[in-house]
């Protein structure tokens, strides 16, 4: 029996997640992500499926985070009819999702085509809309927890509590014949543990093929548990009310929101941090956390903790545009929390803006952040940036605290990944950054798994799993990224950094006619070059 694995997505980068696999007799997708980052990331997304979305037979999902599911209409669009297999919760948080990243395309399309008719540029169309969103949703099927599904003649999967965000799984597949199957297992997006909002990551033990994210594969964090983490965020509370401004939280939609102001109302009521309002100014947000309050639930006390996040005199839900604009006019201590967590769309760009130039503004950045995003850019401590085409000097406090991640560290992937031994085949290095990957492969070595079966793919490379050991590779690989994109600043980004540099040369000359010697040098080789 045959079987191929091909990497389509979070491969040499952290977004887009999708893999295919192909039987004799079936074809699936695990996850169908859309891919987030640099522009030269997200050009990824216009452009036709490498495969045949049509002969795909079944999408089974991993959760409902965009960059695993964003591209679902996408593919019903190019001719999938088939079901999708999730979670309950990730079936209901995939369709408000869904529907509202097609609204975001629509409207920032439609924003694009307004400077491209000023520029003389063709108008572009969206991705997908609100309706493709709502019509994909109905092709979600719900399983299970730990109950086997028969997706195909030769598949059965079995969904595993993943930790990382509420009905996020993990999903072991046996594929073949019963007695002769493949156990290939897909780790999805693993949590750190230890949540009071989640269950521990799980999945059996003994496979043969192991895809194994790798966000955090080359750090470790300091591991505290949920008491110690609300200490820390409310140490960063007091510092930004002590600013003089308001604390502006560039938070993701689904998850951290909802945890994060938990724990921010709970601290206001106990009088650890000063009170003051806090507004969710994110639609997502707000449907989300409906879903949160029907389906959350904490492990430990039995209840659903997520009831609580009701509007209230300090909690504020801002559904509409004009509301988030009133923002603009609040002075002195405030919260806001607006997506993204990337700061790369959404309301949270508007109140960076009027935000990141005040000495007495705090932003706190809670979650990863990939390359070429606003967020990393303001991590890696650029002093100046550019936002909807505004040149804006940062002066804010940017602060960040990764305690409140959804992803194992380095320290616990290998570990969940020792768990699951013995794994007979190759355990496939996804989903991070190419330093990312390499330091996890570095530490599943000094774990004793063989080098020669730890696999970072490339994107778009296919692999042969029907063999006995390592997966071989099949074919060769063509990819749709320049080598060098993943990981890097791409060409946007630098120059972007460029013109803002020559802006602060400028300003910096002695005089005009210096300004003039710099200009002239850089016409002359802008024209010297072919």
């Amino acid at each position: 029996m045959t079987i191929s694995l091909t990497f389509h997505g979070a491969a040499g980068c952290v977004t887009g997640f999708c893999a295919r696999l192909v039987t004799p007799r079936t074809t699936v997708l695990i996850d169908c992500g859309m891919f987030q980052g640099s522009k030269t990331l997200k050009a990824l997304n216009y452009q036709p499926f490498p495969f045949d979305a049509g002969q795909v037979d079944a999408v089974l999902l991993t959760h409902a985070h965009i960059d695993h599911s964003g591209l679902l209409p996408k593919l019903m669009l190019a001719g999938f009819e088939g079901p999708i297999y999730a979670t309950a919760a990730t079936r209901d948080l995939g369709a408000v999702m869904l529907v509202d990243a097609g609204g975001i395309q629509e409207n920032e399309v439609e924003s694009l085509n307004r400077r491209n008719l000023r520029r003389g540029f063709p108008p572009v169309e969206p991705i997908y809309t609100e309706r493709d969103g709502e019509r994909v949703a109905k092709q979600f099927r719900k399983v299970k927890l730990g109950e086997p599904v028969r997706i195909a003649e030769d598949i059965v999967a079995t969904w595993w509590p993943a930790g990382h965000m509420l009905g996020a799984a993990s999903i072991a597949l046996d594929v073949g014949p019963e007695g002769q199957a493949k156990r290939i297992l897909f780790s999805g997006d693993l949590g750190p543990g230890g949540s009071p909002f989640l269950d521990d990551p799980d999945a059996p033990a003994g496979i043969d093929h192991l895809i194994l994210e790798s966000t955090y594969g080359d750090r470790d964090r300091t591991g505290i548990d949920s008491a110690a983490r609300k200490q820390q965020l409310a140490e960063e509370v007091r510092a930004a009310h002590a600013a003089g401004g308001p604390l502006l939280i560039p938070a993701f939609a689904v998850e951290r929101s909802q945890e994060l102001l938990i724990d921010l109302l709970d601290l206001m009521d106990q009088g650890e941090v000063p009170r003051g309002d806090i507004f969710l100014d994110s639609p997502l947000a707000i449907e989300a956390t409906k879903v949160f309050q029907e389906r959350g639930w904490n492990p430990q006390t039995q209840t659903n903790p997520f009831e609580a996040l009701r509007p209230s005199q300090h909690l504020r839900f801002l559904d509409s545009p004009a509301e988030s604009d009133g923002l603009d006019r609040l002075k002195g201590w405030h919260v806001i929390l607006a997506a993204s967590g990337m700061c790369d769309a959404g309301r949270v760009r508007k109140h960076l803006q009027r935000l990141l130039w005040r000495r007495e503004a705090t932003v706190l950045l809670c979650g990863y952040q990939a390359t070429g995003t606003l967020g990393r850019l303001l991590a890696d401590g650029r002093n100046r940036v550019t936002i909807r085409g505004d040149e804006i000097s940062v002066r804010a406090r940017i602060r960040q605290l990764d305690a409140y991640s959804g992803h194992a560290d380095a320290a616990g992937l290998v570990r969940w990944a020792k768990d699951r031994l013995p794994i007979t085949g190759s355990v496939f290095l996804a989903h991070g950054e190419p330093d990312a990957t390499e330091g996890l492969r570095r530490r599943l070595v000094e774990a004793d798994f063989p080098a020669e079966r730890l696999v970072i793919p490339a994107l778009d490379e296919g692999f042969a799993l029907d063999g006995v050991g390592a997966a071989q590779p099949i074919g060769e690989a063509r990819p749709r990224l320049p080598a060098a994109a993943p990981g890097k600043l791409d060409w946007h980004n630098q120059r972007v950094a460029f013109q803002l540099a020559l802006g602060q040369a400028l300003a910096a000359a002695p005089d005009d006619r210096a300004r003039e010697a710099l200009l002239k040098a850089l016409s002359a080789t802008l024209e010297g070059r072919p």
